[in-house]
């Protein structure tokens, strides 16, 4: 184990939250539109691709936040041997995470996201290409959602299903959306949450 610097954690988390949500505001911009144009050179489909790229997201916090979980109980169990304090072993673990953020194997919650999508009943892709050719977006956002996880209290998304009432709290509408329709038809991007509150808004589609 590499040395860990007590209490660093908790002294940059303001900082590392304000990186973070400006981050996973840049992908969305940047990133996620990037994976747009890429996905329209093999789907026609406006829906198909904005709801490629919304599981992406979502499959891509789930595999972060499992890989973190994981990844966290092998950091305890090692520190615990030799901790003595003054901090709390909590303290001393997250610290160590922060620090040594470069162990997480993005490349594993990569090779995960795409497995799962692979399944999704929701989204189909042409056979001869796979989900690897938007693996920029989704490497991106499984390293801010690790990230959010070292957050006290952590980051998340809003969870979406399609056919739920439009939230004016959580997203945005869509330029395609009927805007007098209440019901979601799909979500293109999901909304960032603290503590149940919305600190980003999202994107989806209503429709009558």
């Amino acid at each position: 184990l590499r040395s860990c610097s007590p209490g660093r954690a908790r002294r940059t988390n303001a900082s590392r939250r304000a990186s973070l949500v400006a981050r996973f505001g840049d992908i969305y911009a940047q990133e996620r539109l990037d994976a747009e144009a890429l996905l329209r050179t093999y789907i026609s489909d406006t829906e198909m691709v904005q709801r490629i790229i919304y599981i992406a997201a979502v499959e891509s916090f789930h595999a972060a936040k499992m890989a973190y979980r994981q990844f966290k109980i092998r950091v305890r169990e090692t520190l615990s041997v030799g901790h003595s304090g003054p901090e709390s072993l909590e303290d001393t673990v997250l610290d160590y995470i922060v620090r040594h953020e470069d162990l997480y194997d993005v490349q594993a919650s990569v090779n995960e996201v795409i497995r799962s999508m692979n399944i999704n009943p929701k989204i189909s892709f042409p056979p001869e290409i796979d989900f690897i050719v938007i693996s920029t977006l989704i490497r991106e956002l499984c390293r801010v959602a690790f990230l959010m996880q070292t957050l006290a209290p952590p980051l998340d998304i809003a969870f979406g299903t399609d056919g739920e009432l439009f939230s004016e709290t959580k997203y945005h509408r869509s330029f395609q959306s009927d805007f007098t329709a209440a019901l979601v038809v799909y979500h293109v991007w999901p909304a960032l949450m603290e503590n149940d509150v919305v600190i980003m808004k999202g994107e989806a589609v209503t429709k009558r």
